[in-house]
């Protein structure tokens, strides 16, 4: 599976400009919602994604590494896709994950609950 197709490549760059262009204008920065999901298929570790640096492999996003304490960040695409699972399995990318919830609710639910997976129950089931 390809984990960052290429039109989701394209927004996530945009989104990436965005930001870049807000705080060089001394705007408030943006808060757009995660457009790619990728997931341990074996274990709890998830990374939501809003952003990408034009190098093509920095996302920026909320990280859940399965400790109960999730964190926006930067983490990097080839490190994530380089992982080795057992069964010989990958990290994998939710196709059909979507969301019209900023990252800042995202971040908030996450972290309140414990994970990205409970934020996406709560939020899911709550309609914000």
């Amino acid at each position: 599976m390809i984990l960052l197709p290429d039109t989701m490549r394209v927004a996530l760059l945009a989104n990436g400009t965005r930001h870049i262009a807000a705080q060089r204008d001394g705007l408030p920065d943006p808060d757009p919602v995660p457009l790619l999901k990728l997931f341990n298929p074996c274990g709890s570790a998830t990374w939501l994604a809003t952003e990408l640096d034009e190098d093509g492999d920095t996302l920026f996003g909320l990280a859940d590494l399965g400790f109960g304490c999730p964190e926006l960040g930067s983490f990097s695409l080839s490190d994530i896709a380089a992982m080795r699972l057992p069964f010989n399995l990958r990290i994998e990318r939710d196709p059909d994950f979507s969301s019209t919830d900023p990252m800042s609710l995202w971040a908030q639910t996450a972290r309140n609950l414990g994970s990205i997976s409970q934020a996406e129950i709560a939020l899911r089931l709550t309609g914000f």
